[in-house]
């Protein structure tokens, strides 16, 4: 056993001070550094998951490989994720075994990495999985090398778990929580104006639901209350101070919802990566819930559907 001095353990202390200084919000996040010490490292595999994939083609991470979120997650027939066997040989192909660290990485803040990392949650790989903090904005922002070339990796023989239902909410589920039948907080993540029903979705998007509002008891934090300027997380403290305020302190299980599910991905990461709170992603969203019928609405604004 080591024998500390005062002289050692006054070094020590400064040592630990100035790295938990600096240190990111979680183990769940690694920041532009690590990724470029470890571009060549076998273990580990990068993968960009932009909203606009057409990104990734015009220069990506050096070694990076595409996961196309309207192809490799999603399921090309029914609404749904992308099945194990389907996801399975996605990450076969790109070389990825049951000890391998995955980084992802996007645009917009990693709106859509934060959802592929929940698809890994699913299937059993979430504690592989690590966020690039700032996504592809913070790599660009600081100049850092882009590439063309597609990677090339010997192909794995990977085996996926099924599915874990823990970190997945569906629309009994909510419908459940809105009837007061289960004590759990819903966080709805979207821009104040859909919450409170004045819009029905962002401008120029074509997923609608013919409703407007929120879920009844839902409280809105929109995700990007939680990020900083250059697309980091911001503290872990701040983090959680900010969902406090709104009586989310980990002590309920949560879900998170949005329109589609991604963005509530973004939120789910921060909850359940970074604080370590009980929380399911609610992917039906509302495009599933507000086009419901017989369910509960809460729409403060009044915002009526006219079909245009």
């Amino acid at each position: 056993m080591a024998v500390w001095g005062v002289k050692g353990l006054t070094a020590f202390a400064v040592t630990f001070a100035l790295t938990a200084g600096t240190a990111l919000a979680s183990d769940a996040l690694v920041d532009a550094k690590w990724v470029q010490d470890n571009l060549n490292n076998p273990k580990v595999r990068i993968f960009e998951v932009s909203v606009d994939t057409g990104v990734y083609e015009r220069g990506h991470i050096p070694g990076a490989a595409h996961l196309n979120w309207h192809t490799d997650l999603v399921d090309p027939e029914r609404r749904d994720i992308a099945s194990r066997e389907a996801f399975e040989k996605v990450l076969r192909d790109a070389g990825v075994d049951k000890d391998t660290t995955i980084v992802l990485y996007g645009d917009n803040n990693n709106w859509f990495a934060a959802w592929g990392a929940w698809v890994f949650e699913v299937y059993g790989l979430g504690n592989n999985v690590k966020l690039l903090d700032g996504g592809r904005k913070l790599w660009e922002a600081e100049g850092l090398p882009l590439d063309t070339a597609l990677p090339d990796h010997p192909d794995s023989s990977l085996t996926l778990a099924d599915r874990d239902t823990s970190v997945r909410a569906r629309f009994v589920d909510v419908v459940a929580v809105a009837e007061g039948k289960q004590d759990v907080k819903l966080v709805d993540i979207r821009s104040a104006d859909e919450y409170a029903g004045k819009i029905f979705a962002p401008d120029g998007v074509k997923e609608l639901s013919v409703r407007a509002g929120h879920i009844p008891g839902a409280v809105n934090v929109p995700w990007g209350k939680i990020v900083n300027e250059d697309g980091t997380f911001k503290s872990k403290a701040d983090i959680r101070a900010i969902y406090a305020e709104q009586g989310i302190d980990g002590s309920t299980p949560v879900i998170t919802y949005c329109r589609i599910g991604e963005r509530s991905s973004h939120t789910w990461f921060a909850l359940k990566k970074i604080l370590g709170y009980d929380v399911r992603n609610y992917d039906g969203s509302w495009t599933e819930y507000g086009n419901a019928v017989g369910v509960p609405i809460k729409n403060v604004a009044g915002t009526i559907w006219t079909g245009k």
